[in-house]
């Protein structure tokens, strides 16, 4: 390794930005930096925290505006037709379940190759089949609802999976490869 240092070359397969090789310095970042399954639910925890906070400031405007939130919940077994309230604890829970199990998943695919890239998408597919629920509510559901309930999905999709695939991506094996050992 000290020979490919000396010479100014990168092993087969290193990434060029990875390995600083426009740097002054040309020191590549040591294998300590990888992240590691605590690190992507560190990622996890904190965006699905954040969420969870913005979510309940959007529920709380929304509420202020006279939005009701009583939907037809799914998976319940309750009458067609029946509404209940969405409790303000599944606003903050959700958000933050969703980090955490993002993460999880996320964490999957530590060292795969394009790995940001299957993460990213998995969660993109994640959030298009959660907005199911509050889009197809029926017509006794007013569209105030439906909408402040998929934008909650959509702050929280933008809050946490960008962020986890970024630092799940960072372990991309193409990313690695010019990295030095500690």
């Amino acid at each position: 390794m000290a020979n490919q240092a000396e010479s100014g070359e990168l092993p087969q397969g290193a990434d060029p930005v990875a390995a600083n090789e426009d740097s002054v310095t040309r020191v590549a970042p040591s294998m300590s930096s990888v992240p590691t399954t605590r690190n992507v639910f560190m990622a996890g925890w904190v965006t699905g925290l954040t969420a969870a906070i913005v979510c309940l400031v959007i529920r709380l405007v929304a509420t202020l505006f006279g939005v009701d939130f009583a939907v037809q919940q799914p998976f319940r077994g309750a009458e067609v037709g029946q509404l209940e309230e969405v409790p303000w604890a599944a606003t903050f829970v959700l958000p933050l379940i969703a980090g955490i199990a993002g993460a999880a998943v996320a964490a999957i695919f530590l060292n795969v190759k394009g790995c940001r890239h299957w993460v990213f998408w998995l969660g993109t597919l994640a959030l298009l089949l959660s907005l199911a629920s509050p889009l197809t509510q029926p017509d006794s559901v007013p569209w105030s609802t439906r909408i402040w309930l998929a934008v909650m999905h959509v702050v929280t999709w933008v809050i946490v999976v960008p962020q986890v695939a970024r630092v799940v991506g960072d372990s991309d094996p193409r990313v690695t490869a010019g990295y030095r050992e500690d």
